[in-house]
C-alpha cells in the first residue's frame, strides 16, 4: 500500500512498496547493499521472490510496484517504465541451446525444445534466431534434466546453468549471445530488466528507487567478496568461484545504468520481433526509461 504525501509529511513514514526479484545469485548480489542496510533507503520494501516467468505473469496484472521482468515480457505490458538500473545484458554471450546429440542450428526448428517460459527473453531470442519451433515449458532449473531424460530434443539454458552444464553429457548447439552480437553489430544482449508500474508510483518515486538500486549495485561491486557470499544463499549449491563468474558476467556497467547502448539493444529486439510478428504491435511503441 502506498503512503500518501500528507502521511509522509506529518508522520514521516517511509514509502511502502512491493519489489519482485528472482532467487538468482545476480539479483541477490544487486540487492546486497539494500538488504544489509549498507545503502540507506527511504522506502519500506516488501520483497517478493519468484522465478522470472512467474514475475513476468504477475507484472501483467500489475500485482507489484516494481519487479524484475524479461525484456520480452515488457513488450506485452502496459503502464510500466523501465529502471535504468538493475538490468542484465550479456556482452557477446547469453542463453545457449544444449542437446545430447550433435545437432546443427538449422535443425532446431524441427526439434522439441525445453524452454524456461514463453515470456523469457531467451525464448524470444531463440525464435528470432531459428523461427517457429515446438517449445516445451519447464522450470528453468529442470531444462537440462528434460533433455537428459529424452523429454525434449534440446534445451534452452539460462542463468548459471549456461556455464555449469555437464559438457560430458550435453553438446552446445547454439550460443544465442554470439548470434545476437553478430546479428546486431555488437549490441549487448537484452535479457532482464526492472520495471515499475506507473499506476501505483510517481515518476519521482520510480527515479528515486532506480538510483537506490544503482547505489546498491555499485556497493556490491566495490565489496564483491562479501556481496558474493551473500548471494551464495541463492546459488543452488554451486561453488563460490562459479557464482562469482556468473555474477561478473551479468552485473556490469550496464547493470548500474543501461545508458544509450542498453536502450538501443532493447529497441533493436523490439524492432526485430515486430517485423517477425513475434510480439503484439497494437500500440505505438515508446521505450520509457527512468
Amino acid at each position: 500500500m502506498l503512503v500518501t504525501t500528507r502521511q509522509r509529511k506529518h508522520h514521516k513514514l517511509p514509502i511502502e512498496i512491493t519489489v519482485g526479484h528472482t532467487p538468482d545469485a545476480d539479483d541477490a548480489f544487486m540487492f546486497y547493499g539494500i538488504a544489509t542496510g549498507k545503502v540507506k533507503s527511504e522506502f519500506k520494501i516488501n520483497h517478493v521472490i519468484e522465478d522470472i516467468e512467474t514475475l513476468n505473469k504477475r507484472a501483467q496484472n500489475h500485482e507489484l510496484d516494481i519487479t524484475a521482468a524479461s525484456v520480452h515480457a515488457y513488450f506485452h505490458l502496459k503502464d510500466y517504465v523501465i529502471l535504468r538500473s538493475g538490468s542484465s545484458f550479456g556482452i557477446d554471450y547469453g542463453p545457449i541451446i544444449i542437446a545430447k546429440r550433435a545437432l546443427l542450428p538449422e535443425q532446431l526448428s524441427k526439434c522439441k525444445i525445453a524452454i524456461p517460459g514463453k515470456l523469457t527473453s531467451a525464448a524470444l531470442l531463440l525464435a528470432l534466431a531459428i523461427g517457429k519451433f515446438e517449445g516445451k515449458e519447464v522450470p528453468f532449473q529442470l531444462v537440462p534434466k528434460s533433455v537428459a531424460d529424452g523429454d525434449a530434443d534440446a534445451g534452452l539454458v539460462i542463468h548459471e546453468a549456461q556455464i555449469s552444464y555437464d559438457s560430458s553429457v550435453f553438446r552446445k548447439v547454439l550460443d544465442l549471445g554470439k548470434w545476437w552480437s553478430a546479428e546486431t553489430g555488437g549490441l549487448p544482449v537484452p535479457l532482464g530488466i526492472n520495471v515499475a508500474s506507473s499506476r501505483s508510483l510517481t515518476l519521482e518515486q520510480i527515479g528515486k528507487f532506480s538510483q537506490l538500486l544503482s547505489d546498491s549495485i555499485v556497493y556490491g561491486l566495490e565489496n564483491i567478496d562479501a556481496a558474493v557470499d551473500y548471494a551464495m544463499q541463492y546459488g543452488r549449491g554451486q561453488p563460490k568461484d562459479l557464482i562469482t563468474r556468473f555474477v561478473k558476467m551479468y552485473v556490469n556497467d550496464l547493470t548500474v545504468d543501461m545508458g544509450l547502448q542498453g536502450r538501443k539493444a532493447i529497441e533493436k529486439m523490439h524492432l526485430l520481433a515486430t517485423k517477425k510478428g513475434l510480439i503484439p504491435d497494437a500500440r505505438t511503441y515508446s521505450l520509457s526509461v527512468v
